[in-house]
This record gives C-alpha cells, sequence and structure tokens, in this order.
C-alpha cells in the first residue's frame, strides 16, 4: 500500500476531508466575493453540504442573501463541486 493510500484513509477516516476543504474555500473567498464583501463577510463551517458565512453588518448580510447569493454559490460549485457545496447561509 502506497503511503498516499493510507494518507487518504486517515484523512477520510478523521473527517479532514471536510476541514481541508472549508481552509480551501477560506482562502479562496476574496476571489469568490471581490474585495469589499470579503471585507465584511468570513466563511466560518462547512457541514452537510451547507456553508455558513458570518457576515459582519446587517446590511452587508442582506446584500449577500439577496443579491449575491446565487452568484456566490455557483461560483463555489464550479470550483468545488456541487456534491460538496449544496447551499451556502449567511448570518451575523
Amino acid at each position: 500500500m502506497i503511503v498516499a493510500d493510507v494518507l487518504a484513509k486517515v484523512v477520510t477516516k478523521l473527517g479532514l476531508h471536510t476541514r481541508i476543504k472549508q481552509e480551501e474555500i477560506a482562502a479562496t473567498w476574496n476571489e469568490m466575493v471581490g474585495d469589499f464583501l470579503a471585507a465584511h463577510s468570513e466563511p466560518q463551517q462547512l457541514s452537510h453540504g451547507i456553508l455558513s458565512v458570518r457576515v459582519i453588518q446587517p446590511t452587508i448580510r442582506y446584500e449577500l442573501d439577496r443579491v449575491w447569493k446565487k452568484e456566490v454559490l455557483q461560483k463555489l460549485q464550479a470550483r468545488f463541486g456541487a456534491k460538496l457545496i449544496r447551499d451556502v447561509r449567511f448570518g451575523c
């Protein structure tokens, strides 16, 4: 058995795959939403296909949820896959 195979099994067994993806999402968040929105929001958790994003201000939350959600979700799904990210939820 190759070390990479063992490592992949360990990562899966410990549930680290989701945590690794969360870190990748956080690292590309600025690219996904742009400088202004990224400065006011931060991905927090990926659980059961739902990405929870903390937003600093209610007005920015409204903007993300009502205006940009569809586009942000499409970008995330294009980059990380629709199986991994089924929805994105914004909260204060």
